[in-house]
């Protein structure tokens, strides 16, 4: 597999992007629970089969990125040539004050190209960007991302306390991080909060570095382009909402973090991943409601 990879990093972007999107339409045909749960979050969020068809090919095409991204030779840089910017100025001028910097995009587009590109555009100043990083749970999986992620500009750490300080030490000296917000954290990290029209547990990760390091707010997306033609990049700063206010109780931040995330995808529905599992219970909730709904008819109290 790793060679595969790497033989298939050789090819053009429009290659990969064309076989993308054939590869979105056979599992959309093929799979018939991945296209009930695709269509049920898009069109539970009021958005018409014609504004998310694109995003059928668009899945096919995030998978088929995977290769150009991660098994280039290292310092191997195309992305300069196939990416154009938008507001970089304002996310320039945030990281130059050196109080922090909050990079978030939902699974809009491709998240993998924005880290890249942001981390190589500002190394030489600003150093890499930093994430956390769960590593893959199937083994040819995970070897075949060890060490991709970690390019040049991009620092990964672990999903661990240790690496959450690790993302406080990055913000607190200056740097920055890249989140993806729209991610079910496990039981006891998150609250329940509307987004696009549905309750979903969502992270209270990202207010609580934002308030706690007075860190800036940027919304990034990543949008492919036609044809192949390569990746517009937006900078969009997120600020003066309950998500950066110390003041704000944690499902107001999460609220307004829900709020900004679906205005961000209902603007670009062909790209967003609609088949992700954004209403799942976080890990370890049936269990606990089934104790708590055992305790309360048997009358015992907690």
């Amino acid at each position: 597999m790793s060679l595969l990879f790497r033989l298939l990093a050789r090819m053009p972007l429009p290659v990969m992007h064309a076989a993308g999107a054939v590869l979105g339409w056979l599992t959309w045909w093929l799979a018939p629970s991945y296209r009930k749960r695709f269509r049920a979050n898009a069109e539970g969020a009021g958005v018409a089969y014609a504004q998310y068809r694109p995003a059928i090919a668009a899945a096919g095409q995030m998978a088929a990125e995977l290769p150009w991204l991660w098994s280039r030779p290292r310092g191997e840089s195309v992305l300069p040539k196939v990416v154009r910017w938008e507001g970089v100025e304002a996310f320039e001028q945030a990281l130059a004050a050196r109080k922090g910097v909050i990079l978030v995009s939902p699974h809009i587009g491709s998240w993998e190209t924005l880290g890249q590109a942001v981390g190589e555009r500002f190394m030489a100043v600003h150093g890499p960007i930093t994430a956390l990083f769960r590593p893959a749970r199937k083994k040819w999986m995970a070897e075949l991302m060890e060490g991709s992620r970690d390019r040049p500009g991009l620092e990964t750490l672990p999903t661990t306390v240790a690496g959450v300080r690790g993302l406080i030490r990055t913000l607190r000296r200056g740097g920055y991080t890249g989140i993806l917000p729209d991610q079910v954290p496990p039981l006891g990290q998150g609250v329940w909060a509307p987004f696009l029209g549905r309750s979903a547990y969502t992270m209270t990760l990202l207010p609580r570095l934002a308030q706690q390091t007075g860190a800036r707010v940027f919304f990034g997306v990543c949008e492919r382009l036609p044809r192949g033609r390569g990746f517009a990049i937006r900078l969009m700063p997120l600020d003066g909402t309950a998500l950066t206010d110390p003041k704000a109780s944690p499902e107001a931040a999460a609220t307004a973090l829900n709020d900004a995330c679906g205005d961000l995808i209902l603007s670009l529905p062909g790209q967003y991943v609609w088949d992700y599992a954004r209403y799942k219970q976080p890990r370890g909730e049936a269990t606990a409601n089934a104790s708590s709904a055992a305790s309360e008819s048997s009358g015992v109290r907690r």
